[in-house]
């Protein structure tokens, strides 16, 4: 496996007359192919340090490695342009754009990125939409959708650029027990069959069982005593 994420010494301080310290010295590596889940008691800073690695908010301190690039030195659109390629977002929310039908919102972010022609893109959203066993639904509207159909139309959205690594934000937590098993199984299977990386901030016990590592989060830093957590890959 090769490394496609690194956090080094990432902190990050909300200013104020208070100042607080919402993720604290965090050092960790994310390997393509592989599961992680963070997981820790509430308001442990799980979301903040997920934003800081998928780049929709920056460290105080400290610098976030994607694909080997320091991207601390890209500028707005250079950073704008980077995440919709290289990154993929499912979050407890689906997002998905009440207007157009499910396949519409898988082309979305291949529009957005424009290096697909529309007929591709169209069939790549097709063949996603059906990897995802959601084929039959590419012409409803998400408002048409069970709440598991439109969270699998989302992973698809997060998979149509082809991204290295999928960051998701309690991917389950607004889901029934069955469904959530199934976007736990589907997000399993990118690592195992797609090689993709998948980062997962979660509280569901069941849903960080299949997990190849889970790093627990206590007060902002990673807390190795935390149960079930293991240390970070060596060299970080």
């Amino acid at each position: 496996m090769t490394e496609v994420m690194r956090a080094e010494h990432v902190t990050r301080t909300l200013e104020g007359e208070v100042p607080v310290t919402l993720v604290r010295n965090v050092n960790l590596s994310v390997e393509s192919g592989e599961f992680v889940c963070i997981m820790g008691p509430s308001g442990s800073g799980k979301s903040s340090l997920l934003y800081l690695l998928g780049l929709l908010d920056a460290p105080t301190e400290g610098r976030v490695f994607v694909a080997g690039e320091d991207t601390s030195t890209f500028d707005d659109d250079r950073l704008s342009d980077f995440r919709l390629a290289r990154l993929g977002y499912v979050f407890q929310f689906h997002f998905l754009l009440n207007e157009f039908s499910a396949l519409e919102n898988v082309l979305l972010p291949m529009r957005k990125l424009g290096r697909v022609a529309e007929e591709a893109a169209r069939e790549r959203a097709a063949q996603l939409l059906a990897r995802l066993g959601v084929g039959d639904q590419a012409g409803k509207r998400p408002g048409q959708l069970s709440g598991g159909q439109r969270q699998r139309v989302a992973i698809a959205r997060a998979l149509a650029n082809d991204p290295l690594v999928i960051l998701a934000d309690e991917p389950t937590g607004n889901l029934d027990s069955v469904s959530g098993t199934n976007v736990r199984d589907i997000l399993r299977d990118l690592t195992r069959e797609l090689g993709k990386a998948v980062v997962a901030v979660t509280h569901d016990a069941n849903f960080a069982s299949v997990a190849d590592r889970r790093i627990g989060i206590v007060d902002g830093e990673v807390d190795l005593g935390w149960t079930g957590a293991r240390p970070a890959p060596s060299g970080t």
